[in-house]
């Protein structure tokens, strides 16, 4: 909502239509010299040696440098440049060569050195290329602000503020005045200005106009320069917008809130600004710098400067470069240092101006004025004396301020009441000074307090900019931590799910394979259940196909017997032979068994009875005891020749059968062949040949259960062994079963045995062999039907018999006598006979089975 100003906007232009104005509270009427320096125009000066340029001569901040040392520039060239917009830049005021770049006194009252550019001229003054803004009123407005910001234009009045700024405000303008007040009682720059530059100045304000769109312009001028308000009247006088305002001369009149006071009665508000009350304020000397960069192009890089007082030869006026030393001005103005006790150069007037530490201060884009008065007409500041309390001061500000409560207050360092009393409300126009008996310097304690407070702000600021970056920065760092930890314990989470998956992988794998070897046990089960189920009736049918054989060839075996018994040893060892080149692995456990076993009747040691064998299980046991009861069945009636080649073809098939079972052991099981039928050592007789006939029978018989054994262990190991061995053992096995079955109508458990090594040799070998077998089967059959049953007493006597030696059985294999009288020690174990034959069958026929199915699971796995 926008604040009702008052006086209205009419009510002002009535009033000064009727030229009926407004006054400001207090003000002083000091002694007026300006007669001293406005009675010549402005003079053109040479240029100085050297050209000392401050970077910073404007509110707000210092640009960057364009140029380094020993760059040669052009005269208008930009030597900074900045992006802020408080910021303007300097240009270099000749063409010349830059020497060097460096702190240097600046003209201040503290004095206190600023980074300067120093160039040396090289008087030929060449200009840079020149961009002016024709028909500026067609451009953009915006063009038109950059052109005046890049030619570095800011308040020529004394304040410095930069001018593109105060063109551009966010508010609606509906007066613009000109200052052309000029009321310090020596300053004439602006006046002679008026005078000589009129139309430019014009033009200056009609560029204004543009940017601002006012209702009214004013042109406020001290009634005590009617030249300049008659120039500026015949300027103007074909707009009517525009409108020329006598200002009575009373000090401080060219303060802007003063006279916006003045012509308006508006005040502007604590720490506000003239567009707060719909006012813009602008210099007569900055509207000539505008003209000069909209209509040429030119850049700010000199001002009208007034060189007065009366310790000066000729006062005057002159256009001083920016950047020229105070001292090259004084010379062209015949300085008279007699006149002056001490040098005393005051930059600015004698109510606002400043003491100079030396006469190196350059001239800045403020300077207007350098007073060198003499002793009389200026005396020299008295002691400071106590404050009496007078009020004078008060009565002569114009800000309406308390001036010794703040002197107080600044003097005793007591900056925050200070603050309360509205310091930098003053002006530092120096009227309360001016009126004070006490001597009291107070715009000097008043500045330093200025200075002392903008300090601490700026440190205030410094470290509220420090601590919101810290806070910035342990902030950020929390969130670096937590984002830090949140990524460790996501990945310790997805470590730990890993983890969980891969045990319940393993885990899953694990029961995987249980399953599956439970499956397996359980197939293997029912498998041999199915087996030992069916061997009763193959039994049977087994029984009844030898039986049939034997009958038919019971005619040819006496004169064929020997003959077979040959061939089929023959046969049994090139089994061997071919085996042992195929087969490249053993189980070194069951040789060493079965070699033990082997050796026992061989090596004079004492037998161990089935039952006492450590590896053998119950049905293996029960399978020797029947082969045991058979065998004495088919001795009992055997005569003594068919008595000794029964012998000796047992004990070739049941080392042969060893033999085909384990090819590893071909050094010992050879031993075993060729010792039973080729021992030639002398032995004395037996006289008891069919109980020597039925021992070795016996042990025949438990080498071949033993060897059984033996086949169904290594076909459970080989279905565990590496995938190409097993496959190779799985298929050896397979087809000896095969061969075994095809084989088992015709063939005892010996002689299926016995088919196993042949299973690899030329089919003539395979039939010798298998003729050999089955010759051997019906014998044995025919043996056991001739014999006489005995009586249980008999059987139950010999149901255990002892393993007789060695020497003792070979002997009674060659001598070929053949004795009857154990015949009632043998005969009562028929019954027993045929239940163990039974049970040797089953177990031979479930290790087949064995061996077959887990050939039959590798081959699949695979």
């Amino acid at each position: 909502m926008n604040r009702v100003l008052t006086p209205s906007y009419d009510e002002i232009v009535t009033r000064v239509e009727r030229d009926k104005l407004w006054d400001f509270p207090g003000g002083v009427f000091p002694a007026q010299q300006k007669e001293l320096s406005n009675q010549t125009p402005i003079e053109n000066i040479d240029l100085p040696q050297r050209l000392f340029i401050p970077l910073k001569q404007h509110i707000g901040v210092e640009g960057q440098l364009l140029v380094s040392q020993g760059d040669y520039v052009l005269k208008g060239q930009p030597l900074t440049h900045s992006a802020n917009p408080f910021s303007v830049p300097v240009h270099a005021p000749t063409s010349g060569t830059v020497t060097s770049i460096g702190p240097h006194i600046s003209a201040h009252p503290s004095a206190l050195p600023e980074q300067t550019l120093i160039i040396e001229p090289d008087h030929l003054d060449k200009w840079t290329t020149l961009q002016p803004l024709q028909d500026y009123q067609s451009k953009p407005k915006i063009s038109v602000l950059e052109a005046i910001c890049d030619a570095g234009i800011s308040g020529m009045g004394g304040a410095g503020f930069p001018t593109h700024i105060k063109a551009s405000p966010k508010k609606d303008v509906e007066f613009i005045i000109i200052n052309g007040v000029e009321c310090e009682p020596y300053i004439t720059s602006d006046d002679r200005l008026m005078r000589e530059h009129a139309w430019q100045i014009r033009q200056g304000i009609d560029v204004l106009s543009h940017l601002l769109a006012p209702k009214q312009v004013y042109i406020a001028i001290e009634d005590n320069k009617p030249e300049a308000i008659e120039a500026m009247r015949i300027a103007c006088q074909q707009s009517e917008q525009y409108k020329v305002i006598p200002i009575a001369t009373k000090y401080p009149a060219g303060g802007e809130k003063q006279l916006i006071q003045v012509i308006t009665n508006r005040e502007v508000p604590k720490q506000g600004l003239p567009i707060d009350v719909g006012v813009i304020m602008h210099n007569v000397g900055t509207c000539y710098a505008i003209a000069d960069a909209v209509f040429s192009g030119k850049p700010l890089i000199q001002r009208v400067v007034t060189i007065t007082g009366q310790a000066v030869e000729k006062p005057k006026n002159v256009w001083a470069l920016i950047g020229t030393p105070v001292a090259h001005l004084l010379e062209s103005a015949q300085y008279v240092a007699h006149k002056q006790k001490q040098k005393h150069i005051i930059m600015g007037g004698p109510m606002m101006g400043f003491t100079l530490a030396s006469d190196e201060v350059p001239v800045v884009k403020i300077t207007n004025c350098l007073l060198l008065p003499t002793s009389n007409e200026i005396a020299e500041p008295e002691a400071e004396q106590p404050c009496i309390r007078c009020s004078a001061c008060a009565d002569a500000c114009p800000a309406s301020l308390l001036p010794q409560q703040l002197f107080w207050h600044s003097k005793a360092k007591e900056l925050d009441k200070a603050q309360d009393y509205n310091l930098f409300d003053c002006i530092e126009c120096g009227a309360c000074a001016y009126v004070c008996p006490s001597e009291i310097p107070l715009v000097h304690y008043y500045r330093v307090a200025k200075a002392e407070i903008r300090v601490e702000q700026e440190e205030k600021q410094k470290s509220d900019k420090a601590r919101e970056r810290f806070e910035s920065r342990a902030a950020r760092l929390v969130r670096e931590q937590e984002a830090r930890d949140e990524k460790h314990r996501k990945a310790a989470e997805a470590r730990k799910a890993a983890m969980q998956n891969k045990g319940n992988d393993a885990q899953d794998k694990i029961a995987a394979a249980l399953a599956r070897a439970k499956a397996k046990k359980a197939q293997q089960s029912q498998a041999a259940q199915e087996t030992t189920e069916r061997p009763e009736s193959q039994d049977k049918q087994t029984v009844t196909q030898q039986t049939s054989a034997l009958s038919e060839n019971a005619t040819q075996s006496s004169g064929t017997s020997k003959d077979d018994r040959v061939a089929a040893a023959i046969a049994r060892a090139k089994a061997k032979k071919a085996l042992q080149a195929n087969r490249n692995e053993a189980a070194p456990e069951k040789d060493n068994s079965l070699e033990g076993e082997t050796k026992a009747p061989i090596s004079e040691q004492p037998a161990v009875k089935p039952n006492e064998s450590a590896g053998q299980s119950k049905d293996e046991r029960v399978a020797a005891a029947i082969a045991r009861a058979k065998a004495k069945k088919a001795l009992k009636a055997q005569t003594t020749q068919d008595g000794e080649k029964s012998s000796s073809e047992g004990s070739f098939s049941a080392t042969s059968t060893k033999e085909s079972e384990k090819p590893t052991e071909s050094d010992q099981s050879t031993d075993v062949v060729s010792s039973v039928p080729r021992s030639t050592e002398p032995e004395p007789e037996n006289t008891h040949p069919s109980v020597s006939n039925t021992e070795t029978k016996t042990k025949d018989q438990r080498v071949a259960a033993a060897i059984a054994k033996a086949k169904a262990k290594k076909a459970q190991s080989s279905a565990h062994d590496s995938a190409q061995s097993s496959a190779q053992s799985a298929n050896s096995e397979v087809s000896a079963a095969q061969n075994a079955e095809t084989q088992a109508s015709v063939q005892p458990p010996s002689a299926a045995k016995e088919a196993d090594a042949t299973q690899e040799l030329d089919p003539a070998a395979q039939k010798k062999a298998r003729i050999a077998a089955a010759v051997a089967k019906a014998k044995a059959k025919k043996l056991s039907k001739e014999g006489a049953p005995e009586t249980g007493e008999e059987a139950n006597k010999n149901a255990t018999p002892k393993t007789p030696k060695v020497e003792t059985s070979s002997a009674k294999q060659h001598s070929g006598v053949v004795q009857t009288a154990t015949d009632q020690t043998t005969a009562p174990s028929d019954a027993e006979q045929a239940l163990d034959e039974k049970k040797r069958r089953i177990a031979a026929a479930v290790a087949k089975a064995k061996a077959k199915k887990a050939a039959q699971m590798k081959s699949s796995e695979e």
